[in-house]
Order: C-alpha cells, then structure tokens, then sequence
C-alpha cells in the first residue's frame, strides 16, 4: 500500500510514522490515532481504482456524477484545501466565487482530457503527505481559524483537530462511495 502512513507502521500506542523518505519522526496520542484513521481511510479509497485503466476510473457508473478517478481528485483537493486553512485561514467565501471558480471546483469531482489514474494517485500521494507533515509539526492542536461563509457551515470557527477529524470524515465518506462507484462498475468490492 503506497503511504505515507503505512497501515503496518501503525501499531502500537507509541507509532512510528514515515513522515518523508529521509526522516522518521515518532508520534504519539492523538496525534498518531489522526494518522492512523487518515491512513486507513486513505487506503480503503484507494483500494477502490486498484487494476483500473484510466477509462474506467472516468466512468460514471451510477446517477451520481462522480466517478472513482474524481472523488480520488476531489479528496486531493479537500486535504490541500484544508491544510492550507489550517496554516493561512479561511480562503474565499463561497458567496465570492465567481462563475470560474465554480467550473474549476466542478472539475474537481471528474476526470479530465489527459488524466490518468497513476497521476490522480500519485498527486493525491503527494497532499496526504502533506497533511501528515503538517500534522506531525503543528504546535497547537487546539489553534483555531474561522470558517468561510458557506451555506453548509454555520458562523463559526474550528480547531486544528476539528480540521482534521473532518478530512478523515470526508475521506471515509468519499471511500465509502467509491464503494459503490466501483462495484457498479464490475462487481469489485472493497469489503465485505
């Protein structure tokens, strides 16, 4: 399983994590409980494309517009998002979003012209590492940032934790329908 988190490197209550290639760092309390829920949800999502060509994870398969390579992109975008929350605040709120911005959020959830799988894989690989290095070096796990008006928010703020909880919870949702996508596609399950 590629990871930066392996779910193997996870096993007892003081865990070793693979931050980089270079350095191992030792993470314990929640801060390894984190990492090993976003590793574990990571894994089931991308056991979902496993021995797919670029064709099918385009595929919609149900009457949802998502397809397996999309919500691969759209996890991608929800780590990157949010960790930059994390470090600089809340971005744009959604009432600012101009016509543009909407097409781009759109082809977030599909897969473009000259995408592949690997490449989708491969970038998702590359923000979850992120998130992991952002987790491990935070200072403050209780810091907090507002939240950017959007209808499925309230006035709010959250803290560093909350932000993370909320990327494993997205990132389990987006499994489980995977899921779904892939076993309508050819019968594939990923559990069970």
């Amino acid at each position: 399983m590629p990871s930066s988190v392996g779910l193997n490197d996870l096993r007892t209550k003081e865990k070793t994590v693979n931050v980089t290639e270079l350095e191992a760092t030792v993470v314990t309390g929640e801060r390894a409980d984190l990492l090993e829920a976003l590793g574990k949800a990571r894994h089931f999502l991308r056991f979902t494309t496993r021995d797919l060509t670029d064709e099918q994870a385009a595929l919609r398969t149900t009457v949802s517009e998502l397809c397996l390579g999309g919500l691969v992109k759209h996890v991608t975008s929800v780590e990157r998002n949010w960790s930059d929350f994390i470090v600089n605040g809340p971005g744009k709120d959604f009432a600012d979003m101009t016509e543009e911005d909407m097409a781009e959020w759109g082809d977030v959830f599909r897969m473009l012209p000259g995408e592949t799988l690997e490449g989708v894989l491969a970038d998702y690989e590359e923000a979850a590492r992120g998130t992991d290095e952002l987790l491990v070096r935070l200072p403050d796990l209780d810091a907090r940032q507002p939240l950017p008006k959007a209808p499925w928010f309230e006035d709010s703020t959250w803290s560093v934790r909350q932000v993370f909880m909320h990327i494993v919870a997205e990132t389990a949702q987006h499994a489980g329908h995977a899921d779904i996508i892939r076993e309508s596609l050819d019968g594939a399950k990923s559990m069970g």
